[in-house]
């Protein structure tokens, strides 16, 4: 039975994308768990904790292929625990001496909290190849579009002209800083949990320091140098980055949405054959693909605000709090991996209509330069003498329905200090855009070699990230 959009055959394309589900998938959980007892009892063996043998044992029936799941489901259910029955489930290709050795001195929190560490990092290569494709994306547009005009709107309405490939560009800027944050984040994150029942590391004996630094080191993890488990700072970080990384696609895609509306038309997202807009207005061609990436970001913030709720813990640990993160962070994930692909999909295909565009910053018949013509006329007779008389040539213009260059040359003060020519460049919308060009240029050219960019089409990367103790 599907009830969830994770797994509806019809719905789950939308909310996520097979290799993350791959990822967060049961199986692949429960396979991590058994990762971390098996680089523990190899550890604690290596270190003459417990028998070479039986930690061989172990790590060879650390498979969760060899275990029937459906049994420990039910003993799940049975004995209100979560970890045990896989236990005991592993236990049953395991020898009695090897039996005894096994999870020896960890708690279950420790499994848990380290297997979903394992999923972050697993997830974490995909989240950075995937950002990178679309920060490839944001390079082609800015560039492309880099002397594109457009209006430029604050506060929903027409400001002053723009290009399309400055918007990109601004896109392109934040998503190199969350780049930069994942960088960040990983040391702070991508670290194991080995502390035992109240983080003590009491039951891991004189040599817990070791044991934690060479499972950690197995399995490609930091160790830290106290327990971290009332300390959910560090999930609800990097749910807290994917957060922003969706708050930044949303933001694009919500942008997208309405530049596509047929009162602007100024984009239009890929029309594939067959592609319907509405079940009963055969003309439609609805921004879906826009509004989907703006929606799937909504999905991400409220598990980032679950996520910052778990961070309030009871004593050493409870559950309350700690298992609400296994909703929220798989959630955030899955999403985060759809709005990713989609944004990518929606950038790609993207179709800018310049004629659209110039029809729109034509709209206001001229004042869209009032500024500038505000700012060249102050050098002459005053900033504050120059507004009053572009606010009473405005004015009267709009009223009449006339053009702003017709305005200024029907104000007696204002036809005397232009020339009609004058007139005629001041009101040249491609003559009124600052720096928009250099400030392209310098984005993308800082950005077009970034290493978060260099992998951008490449599958998820191999390399684990480097072992370190953090605070």
């Amino acid at each position: 039975m599907n009830v969830s959009v994770f797994d509806m055959t019809t719905m789950q394309h939308l909310w996520s994308t097979p290799e993350v589900r791959e990822i967060f998938s049961e199986r692949n959980r429960l396979q991590k768990w058994l990762d971390f007892e098996a680089a523990l009892a190899l550890t604690q063996a290596e270190l003459g904790v417990v028998p070479k043998a039986a930690a061989e044992e172990i790590a060879a029936a650390a498979d969760i292929d060899r275990i029937d799941l459906q049994a420990v489901a039910a003993e799940v259910r049975r004995i209100k625990h979560t970890l045990v029955p896989l236990l005991k489930g592993m236990q049953a290709g395991l020898s009695r001496d090897a039996v005894e050795y096994l999870h020896y001195g960890a708690t279950t929190q420790d499994v848990v909290d380290t297997g979903l560490v394992l999923q972050l990092r697993e997830f974490d290569r995909v989240v950075r190849r995937d950002l990178g494709a679309v920060g490839r994306q944001l390079i082609r547009l800015a560039e492309e579009h880099r002397d594109t005009v457009m209006v430029g709107r604050t506060h929903g309405v027409q400001a002053l002209p723009i290009t399309f490939g400055h918007k990109c560009a601004i896109w392109l800027d934040e998503l190199s800083r969350h780049a930069e944050r994942l960088d960040q984040a990983g040391p702070r994150v991508f670290v194991i949990m080995l502390v035992g029942a109240v983080g003590t590391q009491a039951s891991y004996g004189p040599r817990a320091a070791e044991i934690e630094a060479g499972t950690a080191k197995r399995l490609g993890l930091g160790a830290s140098d106290i327990s971290w488990a009332p300390s959910r700072d560090r999930i609800a970080e990097y749910v807290t980055l994917l957060a922003m990384i969706a708050g930044t696609l949303g933001k694009i895609g919500n942008e997208l949405f309405n530049l596509q509306r047929n009162e602007f038309a100024e984009v239009e997202e890929g029309f594939t054959e067959g592609k319907l807009g509405s079940s009963t207005m055969p003309h439609k061609r609805n921004p879906v693909a826009a509004e989907n990436v703006a929606m799937l970001s909504r999905s991400v913030r409220y598990s980032a605000a679950m996520m910052l709720e778990a961070m309030v813990q009871e004593h050493e640990r409870d559950g309350i709090a700690w298992k609400s993160e296994w909703k929220a962070v798989p959630e955030a994930c899955l999403v985060t991996g759809a709005i990713l692909m989609q944004a990518e999909a929606l950038l790609k295909g993207l179709r800018i209509d310049r004629k659209a565009m110039d029809r729109n910053v034509a709209l206001m018949k001229g004042y869209l330069l009032s500024e500038k013509v505000m700012l060249e006329l102050g050098e002459r007779v005053g900033k504050n003498t120059a507004h009053e008389w572009l606010y009473e040539a405005s004015m009267q213009g709009i009223q009449k329905g006339t053009s702003f260059g017709d305005a200024l040359a029907a104000h007696p003060h204002i036809a005397d200090a232009f020339t009609a020519e004058e007139i005629d460049q001041l009101t040249e919308p491609s003559g009124y855009l600052g720096t928009v060009g250099e400030a392209i240029d310098r984005v993308v050219a800082r950005e077009k070699d970034a290493a978060w960019l260099a992998d951008a089409g490449a599958g998820p990367q191999a390399s684990s990230p480097p072992v370190r103790r953090t605070a």
